[in-house]
């Protein structure tokens, strides 16, 4: 089992199926945005960033699965992309869980002045809601509670996958 682990990382099949898996949930947020007019927050935004650092890290490794260095590389922004989601997916629930009107979240987001992506494509950017509005759950959780799922998800299939990709071969 652990050979079969760590081959995974130098397969094609593996990278793309962490990438489209987090393009199916990017399109769901786009899908909540833009059908169900749903108005994504500051905290919406930053996770959605963090969502398309996993999609970029899944193409990113299968580009050249075989090729170390594209995996590492691709390794670094997934334990990034995930890591931080799930930060923010945290953060993101205490707003609606524990509102309080000295804990809020900017209305505008904190880009860099040489990159502010809110202006550049504000139908994927913009945010125009507020944090601590719970407008849609499922089975009982809010999105950012569902965030919290999938970015642990990430997160531990990550450190399953560097792992044993770290593992020294069998003589």
């Amino acid at each position: 089992m652990l050979s079969t682990l760590k081959s995974l990382s130098s397969q094609r099949w593996p990278w793309l199926l962490l990438a489209f898996s987090a393009l199916a949930l990017e399109l769901c947020a786009l899908f909540f945005q833009h059908v169900m007019e749903l108005e994504p927050c500051v905290m919406c935004v930053y996770e959605r960033i963090t969502m398309l650092g996993i999609i970029l890290a899944g193409f990113i490794g299968a580009s050249a699965p075989q090729n170390v260095f594209v995996r590492i590389s691709a390794f670094i922004l997934w334990a990034i992309s995930a890591v931080w989601g799930l930060l923010l997916a945290l953060e993101h629930t205490d707003y609606q869980m524990n509102p309080s009107p000295f804990a809020t979240c900017d209305f505008f987001p904190n880009f860099p002045t040489w990159a502010p992506l809110h202006e550049w494509l504000p139908w994927l950017f913009n945010p125009t809601g507020d944090c601590a509005d719970i407008v849609w759950q499922f089975l009982g959780y809010s999105m950012p509670q569902w965030l919290i799922v999938s970015f642990t998800i990430y997160t531990v299939l990550f450190v399953v996958v560097a792992v044993t990709a770290l593992l020294p071969k069998k003589a």
